[in-house]
């Protein structure tokens, strides 16, 4: 897994698809999420776009595009249950799925210990 500063975590597929979640540090920090709204599936990212919007009892925020790709794959469970990603943020709530443009982008991003360090 990889990890962004925007406490994003992002795992390769054998296929090459890679799945995007937020931490369970991020998890934690917004509180009990009550609703979430997903891209739709095909739609085009480029790095930092917005591209999930999620509302927490403390605030709302969105999750940015990682890298440049399509996203292929929403997570609608999340969307009828958002506090599923209270529950297993790092396994059964991931929000989309990707192919990215240049899996190379994945190489500036932060290991597991990388981004312990980060969180303090």
């Amino acid at each position: 897994m990889k990890f962004t500063e925007e406490h994003e975590w992002l795992r390769a597929d054998d296929d090459g698809v890679i799945v995007v979640g937020i931490t369970e540090h991020a998890a934690t920090q917004l509180g009990d999420l009550v609703f979430v709204e997903l891209p739709e599936p095909d739609t085009e990212v480029a790095k930092d776009d917005e591209v999930v919007v999620i509302e927490s009892v403390k605030a709302a925020s969105d999750i940015l595009a990682p890298m440049d790709g399509t996203i292929i794959e929403v997570n609608e469970a999340l969307v009828d249950n958002p506090a599923l990603v209270n529950e297993d943020p790092m396994g059964e709530a991931w929000f989309f799925k990707m192919v990215p443009s240049d899996p190379s982008q994945m190489d500036d991003m932060m290991d597991a210990d990388a981004y312990a360090k980060f969180i303090g």
